[in-house]
């Protein structure tokens, strides 16, 4: 954002007025550039079947020991060994490929 204030000032002002506002904003933009990267390196990925490992879900279809279970706002084929009916809540405990292992919640 700030590169194109800079950018912005530099057609808007007067000379000399513009040079120094393109060359003081350039380099607050490079500081703001290096503390994002270094906030965001080492942030751990939120994306993929392993992060729903532990979280409640819902089941839609039966699951004897296959059927489907709702997770935040999606439908995903799921395996509880030990059964579970439509409507009940249960905890995803892992995966196997993506199909989600699952138990009941109070398990």
């Amino acid at each position: 954002m700030l590169i194109f204030l800079a950018v912005l000032l530099l057609f808007l002002l007067p000379w000399p007025w513009n040079l120094i506002a393109f060359l003081v904003i350039v380099p607050l933009w490079v500081l703001e550039l290096f503390g994002w990267n270094r906030k965001v390196k080492n942030r751990r990925k939120a994306v993929g079947a392993e992060t729903l490992i532990g979280k409640q879900a819902v089941v839609t279809a039966d699951c004897r020991p296959k059927g489907q279970v709702r997770l935040e706002g999606e439908i995903w084929e799921a395996r509880c060994d030990s059964g579970a009916g439509v409507g009940d809540n249960v905890r995803v405990i892992g995966r196997d490929g993506l199909v989600l292992v699952v138990a009941p919640a109070g398990a």
